[in-house]
């Protein structure tokens, strides 16, 4: 039999956030000190709010800053991106929310509680109510589906009663409430399957399953479909909607894909080099990216939708004016680009043209090469601009 000791790194480490709150030697619940909200809290505050947010990792021999000065506010029910290169911070961010890392500076606040001022037992209790999946998936290998969906619930003892917090929970509760994940997640027929006979996709809703045991309002996704293909990526993600729109759970989402985000996301957070260069909508970054780090992951895009020339038209496109333009929905009713040619006699280079899906609406978007007269340039960015095309000059699109 595993010991008490064993078990609880088991659900730390497998389980992420699910906790139940200690108990005294008697057995009976230790008294929970009562935090109060913080000054300012309102009706506009998000259920997650960082504010000043730093960390810094030190060892003997240097310190890193692997984040710096991060302010956020996330919106109860949202789906929020938080995306950023490989090193950028962003896993690290993520863990800070929970409190799994715990910030060097800054505060971390959950419906008005600040993590900082919570005892250690009250901060496992409140990690109950912020579950997390992970981009390897963490499942108990010797144990099949169903047995992975109810051993936080019986560890924890979560009650159906009690909205998931406190007390204790049968076996057959936690076997009934694990077959009702496993049909909302779509995998009943898989329930007496080991992890080793399933698929990335199907190991990835167990565990979205595993997360949802304890009725959590949020949901951390750290690179949850990264390991997946394309198709399994984009099911997952609509699982995710779901869950979102018929649970009401506040879900963010860690990614270094943009496709990602503009599928799934209504606002985004761009980290760089541990710091936050830009956040706002989707359609908005989608549309007016500002920062250089913006631009690096929505205009040239990154994995299978990076976007190259080939060299001779590198060499073609070097000290050429390039623009990219994004179409609103009333501005994909006209031939601009057909009418621009015609009002100024002059052709260009349509370098790539695609259509995303941002938000749940299709944008068109396209990169274009204007002629080399610099007045000439100027007059048909204005030209796009009042026909209420978002327009933005990308130099060297496609150079590296």
């Amino acid at each position: 039999m595993i010991n008490s000791a064993i078990h609880a790194k088991v659900v730390s480490s497998y389980c992420g956030s699910l906790h139940a709150l200690d108990r005294n030697d008697d057995g009976t619940d230790e008294g929970v000190r009562t935090v109060p909200f913080t000054k300012g809290q309102d009706e506009m505050a998000g259920i997650i709010e960082v504010r000043g947010l730093s960390k810094t990792f030190v060892t003997k021999d240097a310190s890193v800053e692997a984040l710096q000065d991060i302010n956020l506010s996330i919106q109860k029910g949202d789906i929020y991106g938080i995306i950023g290169m490989s090193g950028a911070g962003k896993s690290t961010l993520v863990r800070c929310l929970n409190f799994l890392e715990r910030p060097t500076k800054g505060t971390v606040e959950i419906e008005g509680r600040d993590l900082s001022a919570l005892w250690e037992k009250e901060l496992r209790a409140q990690r109950a109510e912020i579950a997390m999946i992970f981009q390897h998936f963490n499942l108990l290998m010797q144990k099949n589906v169903i047995d992975n969906i109810c051993f936080p619930l019986l560890y924890a003892g979560v009650s159906k009663k009690d909205g998931g917090r406190k007390g204790t929970m049968s076996k057959k509760d936690a076997r009934k409430r694990a077959e009702e994940l496993l049909e909302i997640v779509g995998l009943s027929e898989k329930a007496k399957a080991y992890p080793s006979q399933l698929s990335g996709g199907q190991k990835q809703r167990v565990a979205i399953a595993r997360a949802l045991a304890a009725n959590p309002k949020i949901l951390l996704c750290d690179e949850a479909t990264s390991a997946l293909d394309p198709q399994t990526t984009q099911s997952i993600l609509q699982l995710l909607k779901q869950i979102n729109r018929e649970f009401g759970i506040t879900i963010v989402i860690i990614t270094h894909e943009m496709s990602v985000v503009r599928e799934i996301c209504s606002h985004v957070a761009i980290i760089g080099d541990g710091r936050l260069v830009e956040q706002g909508r989707v359609a908005d970054i989608f549309s007016h990216p500002k920062t250089k780090e913006a631009k690096e992951l929505i205009v040239k895009g990154r994995g299978e939708e990076r976007r190259t020339l080939e060299g001779h038209q590198k060499d073609l496109m070097k000290g050429k004016c390039c623009i990219r333009i994004v179409f609103s929905v009333n501005s994909s009713f006209e031939p601009v680009i057909a009418n621009m040619v015609l009002r100024f006699g002059q052709p260009i280079n349509i370098l790539r043209a695609d259509t995303k899906n941002v938000e749940g609406i299709a944008r068109g978007e396209m990169i274009l090469s204007l002629p080399d007269d610099v007045q000439m340039q100027e007059e048909m960015k204005a030209y796009l601009t009042e026909r209420g095309l978002a327009v933005q000059e990308v130099d060297g699109y496609g150079v590296d």
